[in-house]
Formats: structure tokens, sequence, C-alpha cells
């Protein structure tokens, strides 16, 4: 089977809606980016078992055409699974919720403050700790410092007294934010930091931001269900000059909603 495609041949439309579309260890800059235009997201093997598994598990699916095998030769495809879930879990631009109690803390003058692109490398390496499987590889952690540093790639960061306790990242695509992942280290700091991505993402003309994967949590900000239809026509709608986020530090207290009169 030809691994030549791109991404650009690869019509995520047709995959499976609960699989991976596509096996493809390219994780470059540019092949990044190329799938993120196209709709979807790595999530490559913590080692070379989990790779091997992929392939007993999904051969069968490649060989029927359902997912598509990408890339040169001299790389294992089964190491990096690419996903495009439909639908898609996204939260409108001003569908973020904090809710209650954090809100109320925030409104109380909460001593916290937002920045963005002031510390990329330290936010997604605080949000690989810890994490089981480790799908952050040093690979693709390089490729997402590179898509930074040619402005593709953002992350917000939540402060207490000059200590970075929250923050969340990801690569922006037109209309549309995708957030790779977020961490916490005081309760409510990574929500403060989607909150505040969503209020500059706004003032940008962003429209959404992609949650990737379907949970509780995102739920709980406000995430609801796109059909990937429409996710993949927001992308396509992404051509053009984009609008840049504004990046100086402000307080976290301005995403608090009015209190409601009783």
């Amino acid at each position: 089977m030809s691994r030549g495609a791109g991404w650009e041949e690869l019509d995520v439309l047709r995959a499976p809606p609960d699989g991976p579309v596509a096996f493809c260890p390219d994780l470059s800059p540019a092949g990044l980016l190329a799938a993120y235009r196209a709709g979807a997201y790595p999530f490559p093997a913590s080692d070379e078992y989990t790779a091997a598994l992929n392939e007993v598990i999904f051969a069968d699916q490649v060989q029927k055409g359902r997912i598509r095998l990408m890339g040169g030769e001299s790389a294992d495809p089964y190491s990096v699974s690419w996903w495009s879930p439909d639908p898609r879990p996204v939260l409108p631009v001003t569908g973020v919720r904090l809710g209650r109690s954090l809100a109320r803390r925030l409104r109380n003058r909460l001593p916290w403050s937002t920045s963005m692109d002031r510390r990329f490398e330290q936010v997604v390496r605080a949000c690989r700790a810890g994490r089981t499987p480790l799908w952050l590889t040093e690979e693709l952690i390089a490729s997402l410092v590179h898509l930074h540093e040619q402005g593709q790639a953002h992350s917000v960061e939540v402060w207490e007294d000059g200590e970075l306790i929250g923050g969340v990242f990801g690569l922006r695509v037109g209309p549309v934010f995708s957030m790779d992942s977020m961490f916490f280290r005081r309760p409510g700091a990574s929500k403060v930091a989607v909150a505040d991505l969503a209020a500059r993402f706004a003032e940008a003309a962003g429209e959404l931001l992609d949650a990737q994967r379907d949970s509780p949590h995102v739920r709980g900000l406000g995430a609801v269900l796109l059909p990937r239809e429409q996710y993949v026509r927001h992308l396509r709608r992404a051509a053009g000059d984009s609008a840049p986020m504004p990046t100086g530090t402000l307080p976290a207290h301005r995403l608090a909603p009015p209190a409601r009169a009783h």
C-alpha cells in the first residue's frame, strides 16, 4: 500500500467517527500543521509495544481502506495515530462557563493574572508532567515549539504571585483554535486559562475552541458536540490572514460574569 499520500488527499469525512482516521509517523512542523488544517490531531504511541498494538488492532481496517496509512518507508507509521472524532466537542468563544464558585472567587479579586505566549514550552511540559500515556513526546514538543516560533501555536498562562499555576496550549487554524492540553496547580486555574483564551480569541475574530476529546470536564466548560462535517467546514473557511490575539498580562477577575441580582 502506498504511503505517499499527504493530508491534502485525506478526506476525514469518510473516515471512521470513533477511531483513528490515519496512521502517519510524520510529526514535523509542516506535517503537524497540515493535519490540523485537515481536521486531525496526533496521538503518538508512548513506546514500541503500543505502536505494535496499533497495528494488531487496526491493520484490518487499514487493509479495507477505512484508515489511511501515510508517510515514508523509513519509520513505523503505526507509531502515530491521527484522530478526527465525529461529533467534535467545541466551545463557542462566547459560551465558556466558569462555574458559580470559581466566578465568585474571581469577582472577590482572587489574585490571579493571565498572559499569552509568555511561557509556551513551560506550559507544554507542565501539561506533559505525570500524564499516562505519554503522548507529548520530545519530537512532538519540538515541532510545537517551532510552530509557536512561527506564530501558529499559542499558550495562555495563569499566574499567582509570579508562579505559573495553570495554562492551555494548542494550534490556531483561522477561526478555530484546537486546544491540545491544559494543566492546573490550583483548583480552577485550567478553566480560567480556557476562558482567557476564548476572550482573547474572540477579540481576534475567532469562533471556536476545539476541545478535541469529549469529557465531563470540557462539557462543564460549555462544550457542545458539533458534527465533523460542520467542524471541517469551519476549518475550510480559514484561508487568509488572521487577526492577532492580544498577548498582554491581564487580571483574571475580568473573566467573571457579573453577579446576578436576587
